[in-house]
């Protein structure tokens, strides 16, 4: 039943992808920051979970539409996977431009601690991922170059957004407890321009081996 789970390069080039995307600042990482701030590492920690809740909805909605595309052919597959690899390309070509701008995140100071109710964060969190059609999108066009057409889809998806889950987590906690220097850091926009740079240069380089490859 999870044959599909295999630990094999392809696996790997999937961890790696995510977790630049993962650390690169965002929406995210802002959200997590700015809540930490106003309400401490409860906030901070809902918050984290919340959003990386909403990845298993756009897994939902990306392995249904990758599913109707298997019952049609194979060719109609194989097109997805070349077009998701384009996509990667853009957002990759993307990244390295925003690097050249160097802008940083706009992080509030002396945000003053204040108690909200425990379904605030976990609201804020969970709506910001899952009305954000660039994740959806992302997910369309990333997840299938993992998905061979023998497997279970929908189990597939889920399982890779398990694995993006745990390690947005990571990093987003690791953010809450950390928040005073670690938003400060990310802040800045040479650190910015180093991430941005660093995960489109691997962007571009996956889609291009993806869409090299048969």
């Amino acid at each position: 039943m999870f044959d599909f789970i295999q630990f094999d390069t392809a696996f790997w080039s999937f961890v790696v992808a995510i977790t630049l995307l993962t650390v690169t600042p965002g929406v995210d990482t802002l959200l997590v920051i700015r809540n930490t701030s106003r309400g401490g590492l409860r906030d901070g920690v809902l918050t984290s979970l919340a959003i990386c809740a909403g990845l298993f909805v756009h897994a939902l909605v990306s392995s249904a539409g990758i599913s109707l595309i298997l019952l049609q052919s194979a060719w109609a597959f194989s097109a997805l996977k070349l077009i998701g690899a384009a996509y990667l390309i853009w957002l990759g070509m993307k990244s390295l431009l925003s690097a050249r701008r160097a802008r940083g995140l706009e992080v509030e100071a002396g945000v003053v601690r204040q108690y909200v109710s425990l379904w605030q964060p976990l609201r804020e969190g969970f709506l910001s991922n899952v009305l954000n059609p660039k994740t959806v999108v992302f997910y369309m066009a990333f997840l299938p170059q993992f998905i061979a057409p023998t497997d279970p889809a929908v189990l597939k998806s889920l399982w890779l957004a398990g694995i993006h889950f745990v390690i947005a987590n990571i990093w987003q906690i690791g953010i809450t407890l950390m928040v005073g220097g670690a938003g400060r850091w990310l802040a800045k926009p040479r650190v910015s321009r180093w991430m941005e740079g660093i995960t489109g240069s691997v962007m571009v380089l996956l889609g291009a081996r993806l869409a090299l490859s048969r």
